[in-house]
């Protein structure tokens, strides 16, 4: 993350002449270093614009440069905005506008018409703010001073987006093996994902996989089963058994499979295991936990949008996929877990390593890490195709301790009450045709899923505190209409 940077824009003209144009270089480069000190990316400050040609060419450079995943733009003065036409309708990479002026409070007894010619923000970034209506142009707007902790706020939120549209951009996906027989929302367009978000999704035999996993040296299974032992509490029935050197032995496979092919992402299918002997679970929650995307059942879309998410911030990020309610009145619950695969970075403590029996699949007992996901706040967001595009959804919700404990249940599990109640939340989500399987995530809200929507070009539906069924159902009949206009007939 600290490779990447942002690049700062400042917008004016010559009509100042030269005096001018330096005071507004010192300031533009005051207001830039303000917020970097806020930021936690690089922020490079650009010479002052006051011309198409180098507008343009600015542009077109960040679009480019692979380490600059954004461009902050500030008019400080007057930019007449058809300068910015060529450069604006060239730009690929996410943009903010900053609304904001040099000084906090005005020098009211010192104002001349030297400072007025000199502090034109309030109407320039109007203008500004035209051009990029006029031109459809995507981006967030942020109004006030860089000094105000909610404006730093705000854009950091932004940057954690476009991050995450940067990793989807040059995302490489390995599905080993195709998706579950007969389900139809881990199907899905990857012609259509790769034009609108710039990852290539293929296809490998399982058997390539297990071809890796069978070359594995033995001292380093030896090393990791050892790494197991120091971080993770280890079932008795475990500790130097085959079954946890075999688990050791996949993930070495898949973590050297994906990283000579340049892949963040995978899926696995427990219906297509080829010469595997159990179905990857340890292995999949540990590649999860250093940002690797996942997706089971061949969900290649739930794998792509949880790869993109750990990589817009560090913290609770898993698959899920919400399995079964508690119906209490007035205590509703929804209890989300999965086979095996749900990611340590949401344990609310030291998970514990454990062997039992998986009742599908037809292989050997797979090894699995078990505990319960921290309590606290989140959002649970999935990803499906609806035919002529793709439809995000997310629910606000609270992560909250189980009712009671769960001694016989095998698995890594998260409980949750959903915003604004449950039967609201269910209801919209089935209406919305949201999918099963889905990314839980305590470490990015709605503000930069809305960010990453507005990047993408993409329709996100948010169920939350102040979702009411009718007005939910008619958004969704009136994003119908856009995005269909939006695409052209």
């Amino acid at each position: 993350m600290s490779e990447h940077e942002i690049w700062f824009l400042t917008g004016s003209q010559g009509l100042y002449g030269p005096s001018t144009l330096d005071q507004v270089a010192a300031q533009s480069r005051a207001i830039s270093d303000e917020l970097a000190a806020g930021l936690d990316v690089t922020v490079v400050w650009k010479p002052v614009l006051t011309e198409s040609g180098a507008i343009l060419r600015l542009l077109q450079e960040a679009n480019a440069a692979p380490q600059v995943v954004g461009v902050i733009a500030w008019m400080h003065t007057f930019s007449p905005a058809k300068m910015w036409i060529a450069g604006l309708d060239a730009l690929r990479t996410p943009l903010l506008h900053l609304h904001t002026q040099a000084n906090v409070e005005l020098p009211w007894a010192d104002i001349d018409m030297d400072f007025m010619n000199l502090n034109q923000a309030a109407h320039g970034d109007r203008e500004f703010g035209y051009i990029e209506t006029r031109l459809g142009v995507a981006r967030k707007t942020v109004a006030g001073h860089v000094s105000d902790p909610r404006v730093v706020a705000r854009i950091a939120t932004w940057v954690r987006a476009a991050r995450g549209y940067a990793a989807m951009r040059s995302l490489r996906l390995a599905r080993f093996g195709d998706n579950m027989r007969d389900v139809a929302v881990t199907e899905g367009d990857k012609v259509e994902a790769q034009l609108r978000f710039g990852v290539s999704v293929n296809t490998y035999g399982v058997n390539d996989l297990v071809a890796v996993v069978d070359q594995v040296l033995d001292a380093e299974v030896d090393k990791l089963v050892r790494e197991y032992s120091d971080r993770y509490v280890v079932a008795p029935d475990l500790v130097d058994s085959e079954p946890l050197r075999y688990a050791a032995r996949i993930e070495l496979g898949m973590r050297g499979f994906l990283e000579a092919g340049g892949f963040r992402a995978f899926t696995t299918n427990f219906e297509d295991l080829g010469g595997l002997r159990q179905l990857p679970g340890l292995a999949v929650q540990r590649l999860m936990a250093d940002g690797y995307g996942f997706g089971g059942e061949g969900d290649w879309k739930t794998s792509v949008l949880l790869h993109t998410l750990k990589a817009m911030a560090p913290g609770g990020t898993s698959f899920m996929e919400d399995y079964t309610y508690d119906l209490t009145p007035g205590r509703e619950r929804i209890l989300g877990a999965h086979m095996l695969e749900v990611c340590p970075s949401i344990a609310a403590g030291t998970p514990r390593l454990e062997i039992h029996p998986l009742g599908i699949g037809g292989r050997e007992d797979p090894v699995r890490m078990v505990f319960d996901a921290a309590p606290g706040p989140a959002v649970v967001v999935g990803l499906t195709d609806m035919g002529e595009r793709f439809r995000l959804v997310a629910n606000e919700i609270e992560v909250v301790p189980p009712s009671e404990p769960l001694p016989r249940l095998p698995v890594a599990r998260a409980v949750w009450k959903p915003a604004p109640d449950f039967s609201t939340s269910t209801e919209a989500w089935l209406t919305a045709g949201g999918p099963h399987h889905t990314v839980l995530s305590s470490a990015v809200g709605t503000e930069e899923l809305t960010d990453l929507a507005e990047m993408l070009a993409t329709e996100l539906l948010v169920i939350d505190a102040d979702t009411k069924i009718r007005a939910f159902t008619r958004e969704i009949r009136w994003n119908q209409a856009y995005y269909r206009l939006a695409r052209g007939f």
